[in-house]
């Protein structure tokens, strides 16, 4: 049976350089304004590379972009945790477990959740759980697997995004969509915060490993139609049976899915019948930041949300991987 885990401080971060749809126009990569909007919704990202750097090499060889970045993957994810540790009221001395998750790490040893702790001053067993776009949601999944007896009063949960990194800027199709960006939560057993994580969810498909790939020395590449028809199938399936499974008629029910594109997010909502009002998203502003995608929402809206609202959250990624769980916020209580 998972255990209930209390939310106690989310935080989010993402780049101050932004990638425009004219700036991608500019590169003449056969792409236009309309045409983005179109097919994606999207107007911008942002990026930790230097806009120049784009330009001038198109990040054609992805292992000169760890470099170039001006801020580093680690760096990101350290930015949201203080703003999460804030929130929750604690310190970086609290933190008794620290788990990572990247699609596309700085390092592959040592593990980047290493690197954040180095970032921060953290001094807590530090580990990742990879789960590609799905790995903020599987990070979830498995503290609440986990024995409670043994674990620490403070989980911090850290999903750091350099997807520019592993975009080839010839690729129209994979440079309209990703975005650079961080989220990380404060997590416990032991002590209340402002929500609970509720009915956490998560399947795989291994037969579907190679639809959605970032390699070791590559570029991001996917199987893009076979993908979105996946991903909107899953994503609707899983609130569906969150929906059938928690919703309480005097509770409002909000859905933050996988920040892959609006579109996908629109069919997901008219599949399900979600009113637009009850609906959030920030794709349209920051592209597809993979795994920080869904949590940056909810961050993002921190100080908006009420004690009544319940937030159904569902991620895809490659492997195949999908996974929900449903945000219920309750009065604020301090540590």
């Amino acid at each position: 049976m998972p255990l209930s885990l209390n939310l106690l401080g989310l935080g989010h971060f993402n780049p101050d350089n932004e990638i425009t749809n004219r700036f991608l126009e500019d590169l003449d990569i056969g792409t236009t304004d309309d045409w983005i909007l179109e097919r994606t919704g999207i107007r911008s990202r942002r990026t930790a590379l230097p806009l120049d750097y784009i330009r001038e090499t198109r990040n054609a060889d992805v292992r000169e972009a760890v470099e170039a970045a001006e801020i580093s993957n680690a760096a990101m994810g350290a930015r949201a945790a203080a703003m999460a540790l804030a929130r929750a009221g604690i310190g970086t001395s609290d933190v008794g477990l620290l788990i990572g998750g990247s699609c596309a790490p700085n390092t592959v040893s040592p593990a980047e959740a290493c690197n954040i702790g180095r970032e921060l001053g953290v001094e807590a067993p530090a580990l990742d759980m990879n789960s590609a776009c799905s790995s903020f949601i599987a990070g979830i999944y498995m503290v609440s697997m986990m024995d409670e007896a043994k674990l620490p009063d403070f989980v911090l949960l850290v999903c750091a995004e350099p997807m520019t990194g592993t975009v080839h800027y010839e690729d129209r199709a994979s440079a309209v969509l990703w975005g650079d960006g961080a989220v990380a939560a404060v997590l416990s057993t032991k002590h209340r915060g402002r929500a609970r994580l509720i009915d956490p969810r998560l399947r795989s498909d291994p037969k579907g490993s190679d639809k959605v790939v970032v390699p070791r020395l590559g570029h991001f590449h996917q199987e893009g139609r076979t993908v979105q028809t996946f991903a909107i199938r899953k994503t609707g399936d899983l609130y569906k049976a969150t929906y059938d499974a928690v919703q309480e008629d005097a509770r409002p029910f909000h859905f933050v899915g996988h920040q892959a594109n609006l579109r996908m997010l629109e069919s997901v909502c008219k599949r399900c019948d979600i009113p637009d009002e009850r609906h959030h998203t920030n794709c349209v502003d920051f592209g597809n930041t993979a795994g920080a995608g869904s949590g940056s929402v909810i961050s993002g809206r921190w100080d908006q949300w009420t004690a009544a609202d319940d937030v159904s959250v569902v991620g895809v990624g490659s492997g195949l991987t999908w996974g929900s769980y449903l945000m219920r916020f309750e009065e604020d209580v301090a540590v």
